[in-house]
């Protein structure tokens, strides 16, 4: 006999709902609301709750816990699902096929009481895996997900400077996901994705990290190399099972990272295979086979003029922001965090990010290397180690210089002549404003 499993009772939630609008700064009560809200069904009720302790503590993670619970794709109800008594497991049918009792620790299946082990092997003799298989006849290896899913353990709070790319961030996904009525109020859709361009080594992955550990989701990223494959239609598939993948996990950032090479202008293609691979990855944005609710997509590239145009309008890659060099602010965030576990003394940081003006994220973690590899050398040649001081920095900034000249060259032609719609207005704002332009 199967009983079902009873729903949550509703007749509390609004003496919930009136408790916390009395002590909105208890935590404790309004995660155990939003666990409420879940089993009610009133999921995105749930998820402005969560959001809210979010802001509040960061690194709840029970709060991400049930976030991620809120946005992930519907399962079946609890009047679809059953308790088998005997097994405990819901959906489970009380017998085995055929009529047999399943076997619990310590009885027998054999009726003289001894074990027997050769009706056990026929019974699990497909638990474990073959030692080998023959080419092409699949196998547990041929179902494993080519991509690592990930759990981001930063937020936008570890990113130093970088106001404008939070401002456009916080519109575009987060104060949306944290407001689910005002969403609704006006309309606002969480489909489409963020184009993310700029210098090289600015923090454009580091950024889609961050994002991902915001909202408390997955992370998936994907290169050039994952998708691309010597095989005529192997291409497409890959980017068909990434898409698979991504909503399976929801809610999830799919980075897709050097996008201009993956999604290349296909008027400048005349590889068929690419063509291709650009025609799916088209497909997959707009959802053709399947949602793509709770699915962020974020891409980043250095060259977004070579960026197929199909892949900016609306509902794809429809917004953009210029993830610009370093501020100073930012500068010295980041040499404070590539120093924080190096011998230092005297460093004035200030100083020395008021000196780095046109460095990225990445040059300056070079001027930290090549600063500490001063100062161990010395160590290594009298046979004591010291400490990191300015007069290290000072030798570096000798060797080091930026790396994003090249870039703004390019940058320069393409916002003098090639730009009549004004796509990339705040990039001729910010080359204006650094006497680049």
């Amino acid at each position: 006999m199967c009983i079902r499993v009873r729903g949550v009772n509703e007749a509390l939630l609004p003496a919930l709902e009136r408790a916390v609008a009395a002590a909105p700064a208890d935590v404790v009560l309004r995660l155990h609301l939003a666990e409420q809200l879940i089993a009610a069904g009133r999921r995105d009720d749930a998820v402005g709750h969560c959001a809210t302790v979010l802001v509040q503590d960061p690194g709840s993670r029970q709060a991400r816990a049930l976030m991620a619970r809120a946005l992930a794709p519907v399962a079946p109800t609890s009047e679809q699902l059953e308790v088998d008594p005997a097994t405990g497991a819901a959906g489970v049918p009380a017998s085995m096929p055929g009529g047999e009792a399943p076997t619990t620790a310590g009885q027998s299946p054999s009726p003289g009481g001894a074990f027997d082990w050769v009706r056990a092997e026929e019974q699990l003799g497909d638990v474990a895996a073959p030692m080998f298989v023959e080419p092409g006849a699949g196998g547990p290896a041929a179902h494993q997900p080519a991509w690592d899913v990930e759990r981001s353990t930063v937020v936008l709070a570890d990113v130093g400077g970088m106001i404008e790319v939070k401002e456009r961030l916080e519109m575009s996904f987060l104060a949306p996901l944290r407001s689910p009525e005002m969403r609704r109020l006006y309309g606002k859709s969480l489909r489409g994705g963020l184009l993310l361009y700029g210098p090289p080594g600015c923090g454009k992955t580091f950024i889609a990290r961050a994002v991902a550990g915001e909202i408390g989701a997955s992370f998936i990223s994907v290169g050039l190399a994952d998708i691309l494959d010597m095989w005529i239609g192997s291409s497409e598939r890959n980017v068909h099972e990434l898409f698979t993948l991504a909503r399976a996990k929801a809610p999830v950032v799919l980075f897709l990272d050097e996008i201009d090479a993956l999604g290349h202008k296909r008027s400048q293609t005349h590889a068929s295979a690419m063509r291709g691979t650009v025609n799916q990855l088209l497909s997959e944005l707009d959802g053709v086979d399947g949602s793509n609710d709770g699915v962020f997509v974020l891409a980043a590239t250095n060259q977004p003029w070579d960026v197929d145009p199909a892949l900016r309008r609306p509902g794809r890659l429809d917004r953009t922001v210029l993830v610009r060099p370093p501020d100073a602010q930012a500068r010295e965030a980041v040499l404070r965090t590539h120093l924080a576990h190096r011998p230092v003394e005297g460093i004035d940081l200030r100083a020395l990010a008021a000196r780095t003006d046109g460095f990225s994220g990445a040059d300056l973690a070079h001027l930290a290397e090549s600063a500490a590899e001063f100062a161990m050398m010395d160590g290594i040649r009298t046979g004591t180690p010291r400490m990191i001081h300015m007069a290290d920095f000072e030798r570096a900034l000798r060797e080091v210089r930026p790396s994003i000249g090249p870039w703004f060259e390019t940058a320069r032609n393409v916002v003098s002549f090639a730009d009549p719609d004004g796509s990339y207005a705040d990039l001729r704002d910010y080359m204006k404003k650094t006497r680049r332009l």
